[in-house]
């Protein structure tokens, strides 16, 4: 059966009227009528019960219009499929929060690959490998630790992480702190289910439940309101771009937090070799001008 036949029939199902389905497929009555005896024919029985007012499905019609429905919806997709993969199409993950890291990366990668179509999915703090392991996107720009089976990661740079609390809370302008001067405070947590190495570091390197918690966040807007709303305390890196009323304070015993280029090895191509060699070379240079 061909695949234009089936599109035909499935019009006429629809329509419930040869006259109507001819202008859908913008075609006239009498090839669209021939298409379907056609068919009729190949298979042998009768799928349309003809009259004045219109067109009823026999059994075998009724039948055939749910198969046919889905073979046109896998062809589609097989279509779409086909034709993504003979573009130079790359799809990013970046973790919230580390926007930062794109902008000299995104140059250096645009300029070696003027034709490639760089599509973008920013992640919650609850999916720290940034969609990579579901498979939506082809490499991502985020953070360790996470569990990390099955994929690859270059680590980037590392980045020194702080306390973030409000302008007037009573440890924010008194020098360096230790996770223990926060010991007795309430803490953002993340979703459940979230990565239990991330979440852990992320919650001063304790395992949750084992701090005071105060409120789930997903994002890392909603962590920083949590803190402003709510003087809960959370960590940040240095680097990251804070609003009114926040501050950063430095963390003598918390470890930096290591922000990678990750992809699934699996499904490594020459166009995430050449993302890896301008996030090398955009870090190197960032570090070069920090001089």
């Amino acid at each position: 059966m061909e695949l234009r036949l089936l599109r035909y029939f499935v019009a006429v199902c629809e329509e419930r009227h040869f006259g109507r389905a001819a202008s859908r497929l913008g075609m006239s009555q009498p090839p669209l009528s021939r298409a379907v005896q056609q068919l009729e024919t190949q298979l042998g029985v009768r799928l349309l019960e003809r009259s004045a007012g219109g067109v009823n499905l026999t059994r075998a019609g009724r039948v055939l219009y749910t198969e046919a429905t889905a073979l046109i919806e896998q062809a589609e997709r097989a279509r779409v499929r086909v034709v993504e993969a003979g573009q130079d199409v790359l799809t990013l993950g970046v973790l919230g929060g580390c926007i930062d890291a794109t902008a000299r990366m995104a140059e250096l990668f645009t300029e070696r690959h003027p034709g490639v179509t760089i599509r973008f999915r920013e992640s919650g703090l609850n999916d720290p490998d940034a969609g990579l392991r579901s498979g939506l996107v082809d490499a991502a720009i985020t953070r360790l630790p996470f569990d990390d089976q099955d994929v690859q990661t270059r680590v980037l740079r590392h980045d020194p992480v702080g306390a973030l609390l409000r302008d007037n809370d009573p440890l924010a302008h008194g020098g360096p702190l230790s996770l223990r001067d926060l010991d007795a405070r309430q803490w953002f947590r993340l979703p459940d289910g979230t990565d239990d190495a991330w979440s852990t570091y992320w919650h001063g390197l304790t395992p949750v439940g084992e701090r005071p918690d105060s409120v789930v966040v997903r994002t890392a807007n909603e962590y920083r309101q949590a803190v402003l709303w709510n003087s809960a305390v959370g960590l940040i890196t240095r680097q990251a771009v804070l609003p009114d009323g926040l501050t950063w304070v430095e963390l003598t015993d918390m470890p930096p937090s290591p922000l990678v280029l990750a992809w699934n090895p699996a499904h490594d191509s020459p166009l995430i070799r050449s993302l890896l060699e301008s996030a090398v070379e955009a870090t190197v240079s960032a570090a070069d001008g920090e001089r």
